[in-house]
């Protein structure tokens, strides 16, 4: 893999970035820079910008002034939030309690970036989704199913870290399937929150997940890449995704009483 910015049109760029664990096999992450109606612009999520992407980003936001604020979605992507609090020094930093317990020095806004207060400030122009159900940050260091997915209408993009994922088909299989599948995370039974109706309200949560995205386009998924979609195809596999855990999930909640 290697840093690219996409202009997926409309006023969304997505950011495939280099993530290396151990400093060897390289993973993959994300970023977004949002063209907001008012002219401006957000980031989705932390990445540090370098070579022809920072160059692209610095021409197309007044090198980074007219970037009004980084919206970290993911509780548990934080590696690179004093980056780019550094190198956009006017923009807004918003993040989850665990951003700001990990970069306290930072100048975090007070508002979580899950809570109704932020998404009522960009919505305009994004939706933020927080699913239902399950655990937005886990005490479990390892169970990273939970995350703030964002809707971008105007390009209908999906930009999601971690929740759902693209699975690349082997080699010898790609005739029958071209195409990346639609998963949800591995850990997600692990993430269920431990009550009666977490696989209930996780269900209708997707479900209204796949209404509202029914006509996407594109959907970038932060470890595993970007899939464009014709009209309705997305839906389909999100829900058949759905359907292929959900006995488990159903287990799981049963076995925790």
């Amino acid at each position: 893999m290697t840093e690219a910015i996409h202009d997926l049109d409309h006023g969304f760029w997505t950011i495939r970035g280099d993530l290396r664990i151990g400093g060897v096999l390289n993973v993959g992450t994300q970023a977004a820079l949002v063209r907001l109606s008012t002219g401006r612009f957000v980031m989705l999520d932390s990445y540090p910008l370098t070579g022809a992407v920072r160059d692209q980003v610095m021409a197309l936001t007044d090198q980074g002034r007219a970037i009004q604020a980084v919206l970290n979605l993911h509780p548990f992507h934080t590696l690179h939030c004093a980056t780019i609090a550094r190198d956009l020094p006017h923009a807004a930093l918003f993040g989850a309690h665990r951003h700001r317990l990990r970069h306290p020095d930072l100048d975090w806004r007070p508002e979580p970036v899950e809570s109704p207060e932020v998404q009522d400030m960009f919505a305009d122009d994004l939706v933020l989704s927080l699913p239902r159900g399950i655990d937005y940050v886990s005490r479990n260091e390892r169970v990273h199913a939970g995350s703030l997915l964002a809707w971008h209408p105007a390009s209908r993009t999906l930009h999601v870290d971690d929740t759902i994922n693209l699975m690349p088909v082997p080699g010898l299989l790609r005739r029958l399937f071209p195409e990346p599948r639609v998963f949800l995370h591995p850990t997600l039974s692990q993430a269920l929150l431990p009550r009666a109706g977490a696989v209930r309200d996780f269900r209708d949560w997707l479900h209204g997940l796949a209404a509202l995205t029914r006509d996407l386009r594109w959907l970038c998924a932060a470890h595993s890449g970007l899939r464009e979609f014709a009209p309705g195809q997305f839906k389909d596999e999100l829900l058949a995704a759905f359907r292929r855990v959900e006995d488990k999930l159903a287990r799981t909640e049963a076995q925790r009483g």
